[in-house]
């Protein structure tokens, strides 16, 4: 199975400088291909993504405006036009009802005010040194801090820059399956935001797994950087320096002021139940996910079905007409 290994990059100023120009042109190829796909949708023509390429890559780097193209590893602009090609698959496969899971929306262009850049390299862009450092095609060797050694020989590499500057590679690797022994022991989880989990297990054994409110640390962590950064001097290096942590912070635009939205983003469900699953598949282990809501309906359903059961057919609520007769008086909405 695949699973991604993240480590920070720490590249020199020449470096940062030809980062910033592959990641512009991945966007600009990235944003063209969207455009091309779409006028060809309108015209009903179907272009196959060898088409494509040849129309936002070869024939753009002839062309004067696209020229710089050139500048930068081919592989990663490639890798955009796949990009590109597969949003459109998933957003189709989506509208069709052929996807699983969530909708997927029409593909959008990237914007080059956005703090998180980044692009995609197979195997023939980058190679990992005898020396520790990873090469990138036309940027170079490129330091990397060594958290955990990697489990195998990496597929792809995406190169990212986050909103607070730091760059980071995200290395695609296969892991061998670690199947645990099985056990006769099964264990429900419900989410909430209270608390993150309540688990119920076929031992009679309850844990209940607190709430970190990371994000609520984080948001006043946010307020004190926004006073502090309001206090530096416009064009200073310190208020440059406050701008990134803001910039790495600033995540509460992404769901307003709902306060319940907020408070689910604080819990992290759906961090949770992705890792929850990908522990479950590499040892083997299996899970349903069910609908609280609907469940809860159905118990009340049973719950009243069974009462009236109980009765023996006999009425187990007063007729409107006896409750006419005693409230109505006290109570004009009673009947």
């Amino acid at each position: 199975m695949q699973a991604r290994y993240r480590y920070r990059l720490e590249p020199d100023e020449v470096q940062r400088g030809m980062l910033a120009r592959t990641f512009g042109c991945a966007r600009v190829v990235f944003n063209d291909a969207i455009r091309c796909r779409e006028d060809a949708y309108r015209l009903g023509v179907n272009l196959s993504p060898a088409e494509v390429q040849r129309q936002v890559i070869t024939e753009a780097k002839a062309r004067d405006e696209r020229a710089w193209l050139s500048e930068v590893a081919s592989v990663a602009l490639v890798q955009s036009v796949r990009d590109a090609h597969r949003a459109f698959s998933n957003f189709f496969a989506s509208v069709r009802g052929k996807r699983r899971g969530r909708k997927i929306g029409r593909p959008r262009f990237k914007s080059r005010k956005d703090n998180r850049q980044s692009f995609r390299l197979t195997r023939n862009g980058f190679s990992l040194r005898p020396n520790g450092r990873l090469y990138l095609a036309k940027v170079g060797e490129v330091r990397v801090r060594w958290s955990r050694a990697l489990p195998s020989e990496p597929s792809s590499v995406t190169i990212l820059r986050e909103p607070d500057g730091g760059y980071y590679a995200s290395f695609v690797v296969e892991v061998e399956r670690t199947p645990l022994p099985p056990v006769d022991r099964e264990a429900g989880v419900d989410l909430g935001i209270t608390r993150l989990a309540t688990i119920a297990g076929t031992t009679a054994r309850r844990l209940e797994v607190p709430n970190p409110k990371h994000l609520s640390r984080k948001l006043r962590k946010l307020a004190r950087l926004e006073r502090e950064k309001a206090r530096r001097v416009k064009g200073s290096a310190n208020r440059a320096k406050t701008r990134h942590r803001v910039a790495d912070l600033n995540i509460a635009g992404m769901v307003g002021n709902h306060r319940l939205a907020r408070a689910i983003l604080d819990v992290g469900w759906a961090q949770f139940v992705r890792l929850l699953e990908e522990k479950a598949e590499r040892h083997g282990r299996s899970g349903a996910v069910h609908d609280r809501d609907y469940n809860a309906a159905l118990n009340i359903l049973a719950a009243g079905q069974a009462e009236r059961l109980n009765a023996g057919g006999a009425p187990v609520s007063p007729s409107s007409r006896e409750v006419q007769g005693d409230e109505a008086g006290s109570n004009p909405n009673a009947a």
